[in-house]
């Protein structure tokens, strides 16, 4: 092994442990590998930022831009409302809803899709009074398995295609992964529609969504003590008869900007003092009357008197609040809109609420006027947990959108138009007839997804260039010995799942492509078997809630927790390679 290939290999242990540790974001991560490889040599300075102007990249962005667009004409959510029906049994709504939302990843960005559809399934789940963690999960699912059927569904399609242009000198076209995607997705959305939400542990089955949306995992609130209020001169302690009848518990007392050690129990309250709360939004709202408090932001004038709402959103990985606090943003004096209440899993955090460093999954408890917080939920790319309709704002260019799209992919998929040519005209024409306003663009872009891509395809480029994936597929090879190409297929799908379980599904792309290509030639095969098996890998990320942005989005609202994604997710990645190695093989023989 040389010195080249050994200090590779760290800095890609680097990048696994981070990426895994999460502390970190996943775009600073590979920003500063691809930093690290620069200063010690492995990437030439002439390739430093290739990758932010490939093909793959460009492609990605693309389809963010178009996601918007169908999101924005209203189609993609009058389709939804067709389908959505409150009054159907549990087994219906989940196959309608998960074949809805394949059906829909197929063609635009799986998270987007799943950004739509999530607040039209909770409120389906309260209206009919079932617990939202029994069809939150297969939803996410169903969108993943979706992406995998077209080669814009999904960020590891585009880096696979593009990776084998650059080999073999021709990319994939549009639906050169139907075949296999399509086969894996029928089948992942008959199990998750028929047996998977049935996995779920019986105390999610029984909640009562009608009566506590949140009841799996409660808010850790904020409320100041104003002047006059009866409980000033009471100790913490004191107030336990009260809060347990409002069903709120008091685990904190913060004095000045700093929080009382321990749960405060012996601190004698005083006026502007803030009460930390552990309590449902409903609970949260009785406690405050009982015990007088008011809302951060509230009692001082910042948000006035009248017209007050309570809203939920959750953070999502694209969000601008994702990895900042709502006194980074100033959010209560730029936006006019407080936040009031963070649930994180049932855990409780040391920090100040408005200090606390928010993270994708969170689900915040919002308080302002109707208007704002509609207008702070878009301009910080938060999700809305309840359905207000904002999103369909022109429906009268809804079949433009769409012919506009279906256009481009016709010509495309033919070989008219090279893809990001005609993507890129979808782009144009969304802005010329104002379906993407040019103040959208760039919003609707996940600028993180492609800080990771564009300092990621360097790395992978000088992992085949200083002979890193001959290293690693010779290991693979050594390691079937004596055993058939299709069974190191499957060993190489396997690996590549268990990846992306713990890590981002373009990043264990971005490597396993190039090692693909190597195993290939080194088994004297066609390349193609072992690309369509890294990219049907990269997406199956079902283990974990880290594995892909769909998982930790739904992790608040459904309540779920780490092994819940096991019990439904584990049967599924071992049926998805049951059924893709001999798909893969009999569409693309050895």
């Amino acid at each position: 092994m040389t010195s080249d290939q050994l200090q590779l290999f760290g800095l890609l242990f680097f990048v696994f442990v981070f990426l895994v540790w999460g502390r970190w974001r996943y775009d600073l991560v590979a920003f500063v590998a691809l930093l690290a490889a620069l200063l010690m040599g492995l990437v030439p300075k002439e390739q430093a930022f290739s990758g932010f102007g490939h093909p793959a990249t460009v492609i990605i962005a693309l389809v963010l831009i178009v996601s918007r667009g169908l999101s924005n004409s209203g189609v993609i959510e009058m389709l939804a409302r067709y389908f959505v029906d409150a009054g159907r049994r549990l087994a219906a709504h989940v196959a309608i809803m998960s074949g809805l939302a394949a059906a829909l990843s197929a063609v635009m960005n799986n998270v987007a899709a799943l950004a739509l559809l999530m607040p039209l399934d909770l409120q389906a789940s309260k209206k009919s009074g079932r617990s939202p963690s029994l069809s939150l999960m297969p939803l996410s699912f169903a969108s993943i398995l979706g992406g995998m059927v077209t080669l814009i569904g999904t960020p590891p399609n585009i880096v696979v295609a593009e990776f084998r242009g650059d080999a073999l000198g021709e990319s994939y076209r549009m639906f050169d992964f139907a075949p296999v995607g399509l086969a894996c997705a029928v089948v992942g959305v008959a199990y998750v529609a028929l047996i998977g939400w049935r996995l779920l542990p019986a105390d999610r089955q029984s909640q009562d969504a009608a009566k506590d949306l949140f009841d799996l995992a409660d808010y850790i609130a904020e409320a100041r003590v104003p002047e006059g209020s009866d409980i000033i001169g009471r100790k913490v302690r004191d107030l336990d008869e009260l809060a347990e009848k409002s069903d709120v518990e008091i685990i904190g007392l913060i004095r000045r900007g700093r929080r009382l050690p321990g749960l405060a129990r012996v601190a004698e309250i005083k006026a502007d003092d803030i009460l930390v709360i552990e309590a449902s939004p409903e609970s949260l709202e009785e406690a405050l009357g009982t015990l007088k408090l008011d809302y951060v932001g509230k009692g001082d004038g910042q948000l006035g008197d009248e017209e007050l709402t309570l809203s939920e959103a959750v953070v999502p990985e694209s969000s601008r609040l994702a990895g900042r606090s709502a006194t980074s943003i100033r959010m209560l004096y730029r936006y006019g809109v407080a936040l009031v209440g963070v649930s994180r899993q049932g855990r409780r955090f040391r920090e100040n609420l408005r200090k606390l460093v928010l993270q994708p999954g969170d689900v915040l408890l919002l308080l302002g006027h109707e208007e704002r917080l509609a207008d702070v939920t878009g301009r910080l790319g938060l999700l809305p947990l309840a359905d207000r309709g904002q999103r369909v704002i022109q429906r009268n260019k809804a079949w433009l959108a769409v012919g506009l799209f279906g256009a481009a992919i016709v010509a495309a998929s033919v070989g008219f138009v090279y893809l990001p040519i005609a993507l890129g005209c979808v782009v144009a024409g969304y802005l010329i007839f104002n379906i993407v306003p040019v103040r959208e663009v760039y919003d609707s872009v996940e600028w993180p997804v492609i800080v990771l891509l564009g300092s990621m395809i360097p790395i992978g480029s000088a992992l085949q260039d200083t002979g890193g994936t001959t290293l690693i597929a010779a290991g693979i090879i050594d390691l079937a010995s004596g055993l058939s190409p299709a069974f190191v297929l499957g060993l190489l799908v396997v690996i590549t799942m268990t990846l992306s379980d713990v890590m981002n599904n373009t990043a264990t792309a971005v490597i396993a492509a190039p090692i693909a290509i190597e195993l290939a030639g080194r088994l004297g095969v066609s390349p193609d078997p072992f690309l369509m098996g890294v990219a049907v890998a990269a997406s199956c990320a079902f283990l974990t809630p880290i594995g892909h942005k769909n998982n930790t989005l739904i992790m608040g609202p459904g309540g779920y927790r780490f092994a819940d994604y096991w019990r439904m997710g584990l049967p599924l990645e071992i049926l998805i390679i049951v059924i893709s190695v001999p798909t893969i093989l009999f569409v693309w023989p050895l």
